[in-house]
């Protein structure tokens, strides 16, 4: 038997059809043959124009054909379209062929210049965007094709579609920005100004002013308009100054402002040196007596240098100097701690104490070790060769005080003196040794660290500058209630301690006060002593006592060398203490002169020199 052609189906519901056939006489095996299906309705008919002939007429699907009954499926169909499973002929129409369209599309309006940049424009026709962005006329279906989409060819009418009419080309506007506020009125100047009233309302009044358009009260406009309308207020008589007073104020001086004192000789220590005694050393709690301090004598003062101070005075109350360890050579080191609770101790356990304290209370604060010109100290002889440089024997301390400054401190001599002659410490405070300025306390201490003698000039001194001082040998004796009477050591002349009597010269005697607002009333002990030279006439044959010239800070004379007495003998400058037995200080020098020889008189020892 030949082979049958196989048939070829129009739709897709055709071929549905046939494949269940299949499933049906595979499963049965075969069976008579059944009518033929009936053709396929036509396809719908289209206009000339391509378009549907109505808005309701679509394209019929066929109904797929009911399942046959059970039973053999009828034979395969032989491929041949010409011919039916039956042998008879199936008359088939043709399919009509696409005809071109002969309408042409709508014409587009025409594009409107855009508003933006060409950069712009270019870069995103260079992007990957979309096409629909470029081609706006073109569906994306049909972007790829030749022909318009079926969905933009079938149209709900038969007529075409007609565009709205075209706008008038123009030119794009750019968008208007939205208008300024308007402008406030000028400023007059002050002279045009009126001056301004505040409103007055009576106590107690009731009556609530009513509320304005503008935000201001009605009874406020009101006023406004009136003060404009009536000008300033006149100057009232009553209180206007006459010509004499004018000229008065006019002719008065300027009061000067007072000079502020911040130097630590003359400032006003009382509060902390107050404060320092009211914590004596067995009051203090034995686990913590450091903090306890720390806390006690420095939390009252917002100041570092009343800290500072504060700690320096509580030593000279609490701390006295173990002269048994000293002399006997068995100093062995003690802390903080142990310190306070023996209540002894040498120069390092000063320093090492002050810095514990100092450093609980938030104060930076080192020790510092060298050499120092104090017990045991001996001043080169002239023509003495310099010793070798031993900067050891003597510790203080270097604090940081107000405004970031490092100031040198010795609280151990602070504190009192030692006596060689008897062994023993003299409880004496010497306040001196905290105020000095850094070049005056280096003149006496020489650190171990170079860096850390903090003068103001900046220099190091070296070794040699530092043992052999301003005096080329000997210095001059300077004792130590000079600095009761705000003398300034370090400005007593002349400097060198021995006197040549046949030098044929006029020397000159002067010293002066630490600082130049020191005043004895303020800061010393009661009004100002009178300070005499004691000298011994020619040869020495008449002794004789001349008061010293002063401008309240300087003191000064001058006198001839061969006035001054006889190789051998002392020159010193003495205080008038008592004169017949009452305190002399406030005595002038006319005063003394005139009770020298017919009163008793009493005398203290400042300084002294050698005649050689």
């Amino acid at each position: 038997m030949a082979d049958t052609e196989e048939p070829q189906y129009t739709t897709l519901a055709e071929r549905i059809a046939a494949l269940n056939k299949n499933k049906t006489f595979a499963a049965n095996g075969p069976a008579s043959a059944k009518p033929a299906r009936p053709a396929p309705p036509p396809p719908p008919s289209r206009t000339q124009s391509g378009l549907g002939a109505s808005n309701t007429a679509k394209s019929a699907t066929p109904a797929v054909p009911a399942r046959p009954t059970k039973g053999n499926p009828p034979p395969l169909p032989r491929r041949d379209t010409q011919t039916s499973l039956n042998g008879q002929d199936a008359a088939r129409p043709p399919l009509p062929s696409r005809k071109s369209s002969t309408q042409q599309p709508p014409a587009l309006p025409q594009r409107q210049n855009s508003s933006q940049p060409n950069g712009l424009l270019n870069v995103r026709r260079d992007s990957t965007s979309s096409e629909i962005s470029q081609n706006s006329t073109r569906s994306s279906k049909s972007a790829g094709q030749s022909s318009w989409s079926t969905a933009s060819q079938n149209s709900t009418s038969s007529a075409p579609r007609k565009l709205p009419p075209t706008q008038p080309h123009e030119a794009q506007k750019p968008a208007s920005t939205p208008s300024l506020p308007p402008r406030l009125p000028a400023r007059g100047t002050k002279q045009d100004a009126a001056p301004t009233r505040p409103r007055i309302m009576g106590f107690g009044s009731s009556q609530a002013p009513e509320p304005g358009t503008n935000g201001q009260n009605s009874t406020q406009n009101g006023i406004n308009k009136q003060r404009d309308a009536e000008g300033p207020p006149p100057v009232p008589t009553a209180t206007r100054p006459s010509a004499v007073q004018i000229k008065e104020a006019t002719s008065r001086t300027a009061q000067p402002a007072p000079a502020l004192n911040n130097c630590f000789a003359c400032r006003d220590w009382s509060a902390p040196d107050a404060v320092a005694a009211q914590h004596p050393r067995e009051s203090l709690p034995s686990h913590d007596a450091i903090g306890y301090l720390a806390h006690n004598l420095c939390s009252p003062f917002p100041s570092y240098s009343d800290k500072a101070r504060a700690i320096f005075t509580w030593f000279h109350h609490n701390i006295a100097y173990d002269t048994g360890s000293f002399f006997g050579k068995s100093i062995q080191y003690h802390d903080g701690q142990s310190t306070i609770r023996r209540g002894l101790a040498v120069c390092s356990g000063y320093a090492e104490t002050y810095m514990e304290i100092a450093k609980r209370a938030g104060l930076e604060c080192v020790v510092v070790n060298g050499h120092c010109k104090g017990f045991g100290y001996t001043a080169l002889k002239d023509g003495e060769p310099l010793p070798k440089e031993d900067p050891s024997g003597h510790a203080w301390n270097a604090v940081r005080i107000d405004g970031g400054g490092w100031k040198l401190v010795d609280p151990c001599w602070g504190a009192g003196n030692v006596d060689g002659a008897t062994q023993s410490f003299n409880k004496v405070f010497a306040p001196h040794h905290f105020h000095v300025s850094n070049e005056e306390f280096g003149a006496r201490h020489w650190p171990e660290d170079k860096r850390l003698q903090y003068r103001e000039d900046g220099r190091i001194i070296g070794w040699e500058e530092y043992y052999r001082g301003r005096a080329s040998g000997e210095p001059v004796t300077v004792f130590s209630n000079a600095s009761d009477e705000g003398i300034d050591e370090f400005s007593v002349e002349p400097a060198n301690k021995n006197l040549q009597v046949y030098s044929g010269q006029v020397l000159r005697f002067q010293f002066h006060k630490v600082c130049p607002h020191w005043k004895s009333e303020r800061h010393g002990l009661g009004k100002a002593p009178l300070f005499v030279l004691n000298i011994h006439g020619l040869d020495g044959r008449k002794d004789d006592m001349v008061p010293f010239e002063t401008d309240g800070y300087w003191h000064w004379l001058d006198v001839n060398a061969r006035d001054l007495g006889a190789p051998g003998q002392k020159v010193e400058v003495t205080q008038i203490s008592t004169v017949d037995n009452k305190d002399a200080r406030g005595i002038t020098a006319r005063e003394f002169l005139a009770a020298r020889g017919k009163k008793s008189m009493s005398f203290a020892f400042l300084t002294q020199w050698i005649l050689k």
